[in-house]
């Protein structure tokens, strides 16, 4: 059973690849020593379509599917993860909770902006006491009549330096528990905004991680996504989404260093001949691709059911938790792989690495991701999800 892309699907595909290759791997290495935000590379990625892949072109957007999404993803996360998680967080979370959620003011109001990268989102749940548990919220929203008083503090914040607006999970109503949270909508600019250090971090090192203070910040009630409460209902339906952003992700970073290794392995000679025509390696080359083979299905399968308005819930949460877990084996393999030339910078595989441990933890950690996934089968009674539709694939 072999995935058909269509003719757009390839297109997209392609582009994605030639940047990634083309313009993002040039100074990706720099970037990532010197902890630079690459301001240049994602005002190119906007004007080329990639911040509002999903987004109706009636708002700026490409008006595409998620499996031409998933497919960007994967080839600029090959390169430069920094920007793919700038990417993500914009479509996945920023753009398509607006779009599907927001209102015709909120949409007109901002989405045209984030869509063509005029403006980057922020998605802020993460805090320094509620990570995995989001509804331990302490950042409070309260009802003040005409507009709410915002206040608390966000940690892990992607695009938290760079973005010019927020979307920010607080609680309204702490005795209504989840029921009492609500999503606003934050531009940076307004007064009670403040941005901490950027974070010093072990991979993804330009991409911009900040932690986001409120204080006494002043938000119209026009901004509420949704109705009173909404809030949390809103963030696990954005995050399931996001997830197969992440997973396409974690796809892209173990197939960026399968394909380092695979021509590594051709350059280099031990006892005479190639070292991919030595078993050891060989055998090593292969797991790679049947491991990165069976994600990709995974993560195309969540991609298709999200296309076809079909529960995607426990296939997002699978397709990130085993292509997280892909990445990780498989970047370490390949700097198995390069050996000692593995060990430093300049072969790119161990910075593929670093990276690929950050999608094991961010939007939703794979032991949250097995909860999930474990809920929604006892939920419905059901020992294992439906098969792949036939439709969907050429046998």
């Amino acid at each position: 059973m072999v995935f058909e892309l269509n003719e757009e699907q390839l297109a997209v595909q392609a582009a994605a690849r030639d940047f990634a290759q083309q313009e993002l791997k040039q100074g990706v290495i720099e970037r990532d020593s010197k902890m630079q935000f690459p301001t240049e590379h994602i005002k190119a990625m906007g004007e080329l379509g990639f911040l509002g892949m999903m987004v109706s072109p009636e708002y700026g957007g490409g008006g595409m599917d998620t499996i031409s999404y998933v497919l960007a993803m994967e080839e600029i996360s090959k390169v430069d993860n920094s920007c793919s998680v700038c990417m993500s967080v914009n479509n996945s979370l920023v753009c398509w909770g607006l779009e599907t959620f927001g209102s015709a003011d909120q949409k007109d109001k901002y989405l045209t902006k984030l869509a063509t990268g005029e403006w980057i989102g922020a998605f802020c749940l993460s805090e320094p006491e509620a990570g995995s548990d989001a509804t331990s919220q302490r950042t409070t929203a309260i009802d003040m009549g005409d507009h709410y008083l915002l206040n608390g503090t966000k940690n892990w914040i992607t695009n938290g330096g760079t973005s010019s607006v927020h979307l920010v999970i607080a609680q309204t109503d702490k005795e209504k528990g989840h029921r009492g949270i609500n999503a606003l909508i934050v531009e940076t600019s307004w007064d009670g905004v403040v941005v901490g250090a950027k974070e010093d971090k072990l991979g993804i090192r330009s991409s911009d991680t900040h932690t986001i203070m409120y204080n006494d910040v002043k938000v119209p009630k026009e901004n509420r996504i949704g109705e009173d409460g909404f809030g949390f209902k809103f963030a696990m339906k954005v995050l399931s989404g996001g997830r197969i952003g992440i997973a396409a992700q974690a796809l892209g970073i173990a197939g960026g260093a399968y394909e380092l290794a695979v021509a590594y392995s051709n350059e280099r000679k031990a006892f005479g001949k190639p070292i991919n025509q030595h078993q050891a390696i060989a055998f090593k080359i292969a797991d790679m691709a049947t491991e990165i083979e069976a994600a990709k299905l995974m993560v195309y399968r969540a991609a298709y059911l999200k296309d076809k308005h079909l529960n995607y819930d426990a296939a997002s949460a699978m397709a990130k938790v085993f292509a997280s877990d892909v990445a990780m084996r498989h970047t370490v393999e390949a700097v198995q792989i390069h050996g000692g030339y593995g060990f430093v910078k300049e072969y790119h595989v161990e910075r593929l690495m670093r990276d690929a441990k950050i999608t094991q933890i961010y939007e939703g950690t794979s032991e949250i991701q097995r909860i999930v996934i474990s809920r929604e089968i006892l939920r419905n009674n059901n020992l294992y999800l439906p098969t792949l539709p036939l439709d969907m694939a050429k046998v």
